[in-house]
């Protein structure tokens, strides 16, 4: 959500970010709601003032015997009007509310302009990329081959982008999932939590799911959401929460399945493990002071980086434009690693800093002792890292000539010892 004081202060700066996102300009209808909802306002106050004034004058005839019939007319009359003028208020309020609601975060001064993925700015690449001395095949081979990967197993009992893993590859992704969770919280002080996977509307609506991507999510009929993500539960976990200073920034973490409707994927990647229905994330999230979020985004994107690297696997890191960025999101990281079987980087973690849009839009606020009001919290997520797409990466890195597959050093201690899958 943004800021009306700024929009009013700064028109100019705030269409400007809009346009760096390739929306047109919106402060006049922002601005133009917000003058019309502040004299209700102001009217509002008159009415009640006048009316609370008649009424002590009613109060004082009554008392001395005197006739009072036009004034509690009066009293009457006025409490027609103030109901109507409530009932203005609201209905401007709700469109304006959904006119923001419906604008995504403004960019940071240094994410660069663009229209996708290619205009996306390299900042760093770690390892050198495999290349096989065979033909690399791509994971779903692999994982079909062995014997321990199904599609078509899937597809009978759920449809298409599901998955079947058995034996080992089962055990590799909880053993990735495990490998990433202990890294994070006794080496990079995240406190693990284990959240609900369903949330209501309020929450969806937080962290900037709700309204606009709605067709994006899985809905119950009771009500609920199935989370995309654990961002959601994690962010709203300050959600209506006045924060002491001293305990930011706050760091959590966790290992939930994710639901993805992926209503706009249509003809991508249908095949293999890349875009699913289903899928499990470690995911890590930050509640920081709004001077400590640049920082918190480098932080957050290290300990994703971390993982790779542990786990010797190649990748980049890339600034997204402003056309590839998410709609929540005033800077975003995207960390891809190399797969070999297709021969190029491919995302696997997001960091995102989302200033204090999630945070208006939650009423998540901290207060620093000595200091008069509350503020504001900025809010930061990332994965640390799709536990599905570091599978997929595992198999075609550490894929062996006979289609066997190397266990990687750092999961071995969560494979039973297991150095290789098949072969």
């Amino acid at each position: 959500m943004h800021d009306l004081k700024f929009i009013r202060e700064t028109p100019k700066a705030f269409d400007a970010g809009l346009l760096r996102r390739g929306l047109s300009p919106q402060s006049g209808k922002v601005l133009e709601l917000d003058a019309e909802r502040r004299k209700v306002q102001t009217d509002l106050q008159d009415m009640l003032q006048r009316r609370n004034e008649v009424s002590r004058a009613v109060g004082e005839k009554k008392k001395k015997g005197e006739d009072a019939d036009s004034l509690v007319a009066e009293v009457q009359g006025l409490k027609e009007k103030i109901a109507a003028a409530e009932g203005t208020e609201r209905a401007i309020g709700a469109r304006l509310d959904e006119i923001l609601a419906d604008l995504p975060n403004l960019p940071a001064p240094d994410v660069p302009d663009g229209e996708d993925e290619y205009d996306n700015e390299e900042i760093r690449r770690h390892g050198e990329p495999v290349r096989p001395a065979f033909q690399a095949k791509e994971h779903f081979d692999l994982g079909e081959d062995l014997g321990l990967m199904s599609f078509d197993l899937a597809a009978k009992m759920s449809g298409a982008r599901f998955v079947v893993l058995r034996g080992a590859l089962a055990r590799l992704e909880r053993a990735l999932a495990s490998f990433m969770l202990d890294l994070h919280t006794v080496e990079h002080g995240y406190m693990e939590i284990l959240p609900p996977y369903l949330v209501k509307d309020n929450a969806m609506y937080g962290t900037g799911q709700l309204p606009k991507f709605a067709d994006d999510l899985f809905h119950t009929e009771d009500g609920f959401w199935l989370i995309p993500t654990a961002e959601v539960p994690l962010t709203n976990l300050v959600a209506d929460e006045i924060i002491d200073a001293g305990d930011l920034p706050i760091r959590v973490t966790a290992w939930t399945p994710c639901f993805r409707e992926e209503a706009g994927a249509a003809g991508k990647d249908t095949r293999g493990m890349i875009r699913q229905h289903q899928f499990s994330k470690v995911e890590m999230v930050s509640v920081a002071h709004p001077d400590e979020s640049d920082i918190e985004l480098e932080r957050m994107t290290n300990c994703a980086e971390d993982v790779l690297k542990r786990l010797g696997l190649s990748y980049r890191v890339v600034n997204l434009c402003t056309g590839d960025m998410g709609f929540g999101a005033r800077k975003t990281y995207d960390i891809e690693v190399w797969l070999p079987g297709q021969g190029r980087y491919r995302e696997i973690s997001s960091c995102s800093s989302c200033g204090d849009f999630q945070a208006r839009r939650m009423g998540a606020r901290f207060k620093t002792p000595g200091e008069k009001g509350t503020r504001f919290v900025h809010t930061l997520n990332g994965s640390g890292v799709a536990v599905g797409r570091a599978m997929v990466a595992v198999l075609e890195n550490y894929q062996n000539e006979d289609g066997s597959i190397t266990i990687p050093e750092a999961l071995r201690p969560y494979m039973g010892g297991l150095t290789r899958i098949g072969g």
